[in-house]
């Protein structure tokens, strides 16, 4: 009896530079970064402390304060570029001491936050300790 099956090739598996690994996590670490502060807005009072100048937990709305969140966010955005282009030794180097502080940026704000940003904060988490990860086990040239 002949069987109709009939064999498909195996699905083909590309090996993915870190490089490559590392601008992706820092893409969708920064795409919860913007989705939870944008969710933010929609808090009861959030929009009307806004309006009065004050930023939170951080206080009034300074030039002081907006540069330093500014700078904190930023830093994802430029990750993504910098992971493809820095050399190898100070691209791992920045990837583990900043995966390492974005880790502890988001559990320092999520004591109290709501279901949504808690949501976000632990994907963040992840990502960034990927990122960490990552970086750690940046691939080593063989011919050394």
């Amino acid at each position: 009896m002949k069987s109709n099956k009939t064999t498909k090739p195996a699905l083909q598996d590309v090996k993915v530079h870190v490089r490559l690994k590392l601008a992706a996590l820092w893409t969708s670490l920064m795409f919860c970064y913007i989705y939870g502060d944008y969710f933010g807005l929609f808090q009861p009072g959030n929009l009307q402390d806004m309006l009065k100048g004050r930023m939170g937990p951080l206080g009034p709305t300074t030039q002081g304060v907006l540069l330093g969140t500014s700078a904190l966010l930023a830093v994802p955005g430029l990750m993504i570029f910098l992971s493809l282009v820095m050399k190898p030794v100070i691209n791992r180097a920045a990837n583990i001491v900043l995966g390492l502080l974005y880790t502890a940026v988001m559990l320092v704000s999520m004591p109290g936050a709501w279901w949504f940003y808690l949501f976000l904060g632990a994907i963040e988490i992840v990502l960034s300790l990927l990122i960490v990860w990552y970086a750690w086990r940046w691939p080593r040239d063989a011919a050394q």
